[in-house]
């Protein structure tokens, strides 16, 4: 059995920008809010829809979105 514990999602967000931030050595940023919901949300998607079985209506239900709503997102990212 398995006893590490995994950090909850919010902690490793938060260590991956502090990790960013140290990064850029200073540069500024923009964008920074869609930049981190592109790299969360289409991993989300995808694995969401391997759960689902690829059935949209059921990803949807697990998401709390609409099927249209996941419709856009799937066509944005490329994702089948």
């Amino acid at each position: 059995m398995n006893t590490t514990k995994t950090p909850p999602l919010s902690e490793c967000v938060r260590r991956s920008l502090e990790s960013y931030f140290a990064d850029l050595g200073g540069a500024k940023t923009h964008a920074l809010h869609a930049l981190v919901i592109s790299e969360v949300e289409k991993p989300l998607l995808e694995k969401v829809m391997e759960h689902a079985a690829g059935n949209q209506l059921r990803a949807a239900e697990i998401l709390g979105i609409n099927r249209n709503t996941l419709r856009k997102k799937l066509n944005a990212y490329g994702i089948k």
